[in-house]
């Protein structure tokens, strides 16, 4: 068996979620944001969105609301609308990185299937796709919100396979987190395919791969076969 079907994660992977969301963060504080600050409450506030403790929107809201309080601003009593607008601003800076168009042309170009895999809530990761022009780009769209399971857990990387009519070891994800994304699809019988776009290297996991960019990753699907492991 070769490889049949190429899957990917969303942010930071297809678009700069990380810079779009830093900058529409600045528009509705209308001054500069801590970056580190936003990832650190991102953290926080999106395990507890994955856990089941709390909806979307409520992880959203308690996410803005944090920022407010750690930089002694006041709360706005109309939050809900602030976070609205936020959104408004942060699918309007979704930029793809330029390393997207080629790369899916070049998988498709090879007979691959595309999906995209990512944790997230349902609506929210289409209008963001749509937002990016991506929405008719794929085979399959799997989101965690909307299948009740997130990476790094096997299930959702099985589903996809499903989704696709492939085998995990007929399938490579893609992902800019070495554990949830690479890690994750290794454990599931995928491989695993580690997007370091920052260039952090170091030491890999065993069956791990990496790639610095988006163009790199039709050259390595042309390495790895399909043949069924026992990981």
């Amino acid at each position: 068996m070769r490889v049949r079907a190429v899957c990917l994660d969303v942010d930071d992977t297809l678009v700069d979620f990380g810079g779009a969301a830093l900058a529409a963060l600045e528009h509705v504080l209308g001054a500069p944001a801590d970056g580190a600050l936003w990832h650190q409450l991102t953290e926080h506030h999106y395990g507890r969105y994955l856990a089941g403790a709390v909806d979307f929107p409520t992880m959203q809201r308690d996410r803005l609301a944090g920022v407010y309080a750690a930089t002694g601003r006041a709360v706005p009593a109309d939050l809900v609308e602030v976070d609205g607008r936020r959104l408004v601003e942060l699918r309007a800076r979704l930029r793809l990185f330029d390393d997207v168009a080629a790369c899916l042309a070049q998988l498709r170009a090879d007979g691959l299937h595309v999906a995209v895999v990512s944790n997230s809530d349902g609506p929210h990761q289409r209008a963001k796709l749509a937002a990016a022009g991506l929405e008719d780009a794929f085979d399959a769209v799997v989101v965690s919100g909307e299948v009740g399971v997130a990476k790094p857990a096997p299930e959702i990387f099985r589903h996809a396979c499903t989704e696709l009519g492939v085998t995990p070891a007929e399938t490579v994800h893609v992902g800019d987190k070495l554990d949830t994304d690479a890690r994750g699809a290794r454990d599931a019988g995928l491989h695993g395919v580690w997007l370091d776009r920052a260039g952090v290297g170091g030491e890999l996991p065993d069956r791990v791969h990496r790639v610095r960019g988006l163009g790199e990753v039709a050259g390595l699907v042309r390495t790895l076969d399909g043949r069924a492991r026992d990981w």
